[in-house]
């Protein structure tokens, strides 16, 4: 209506972690249903690492694979966007 882009952030319930595929869904964001019903688009990343690694043996590394997740999408389609994240110049960079 006033053509203003809002961004709202939302942490993830921790249903997440008792499924076996860990990739967040919409239904995942926790106590925020208005955002997955009322959101023109909602973006989630993903680091398989971050769930596969147990603490002691994560291994600090410059590069990680991250998917951007496009969960929802009014006016386009959803997917995934496959990203490297660069921790040591806080830069997300495209693989394709």
């Amino acid at each position: 209506e006033f053509k203003v882009p809002i961004i709202a952030l939302s942490q993830l319930s921790r249903n997440v972690e008792n499924r076996l595929n860990k990739r967040p869904i919409l239904s995942d964001l926790r106590e925020s249903g208005s955002i997955e019903q009322d959101a023109d688009l909602v973006l989630m990343l993903y680091r398989e690492n971050y769930y596969n690694s147990t603490s002691s043996n994560k291994q600090i590394t410059d590069f990680d694979d991250v998917e951007l997740i496009i969960a929802k999408h009014r006016n386009g389609p959803v997917g995934t966007i496959n990203l490297m994240f660069n921790s040591s110049c806080t830069k997300f960079i495209n693989c394709e």
